[in-house]
């Protein structure tokens, strides 16, 4: 079973929350998953970028009250 983290970026401007998610993934094992809470909503886009650029895969986003959420799974070959 994968390993689940969550980041929480709320209050950052981007890009700070796809650096920090950059990080994060850094520590974790292939298929596991993060999970970020942003506020910004140019994070939308900037998470769709950044899965397309490095391979990770962007399972699912959503928003509740202004938070947005981003489930990423790290790549194998990460």
């Amino acid at each position: 079973m994968p390993d689940r983290q969550t980041l929480d970026a709320t209050g950052l401007n981007c890009p700070l929350p796809v650096l920090k998610a950059r990080r994060a993934l850094r520590r974790l094992n292939a298929g596991d998953e993060l999970e970020v809470l942003a506020t910004d909503p140019g994070a939308i886009k900037d998470f769709q970028t950044f899965a397309q650029s490095t391979g990770h895969s962007l399972l699912e986003w959503n928003e509740t009250d202004g938070v947005f959420s981003f489930l990423l799974r790290k790549a194998a070959t990460q």
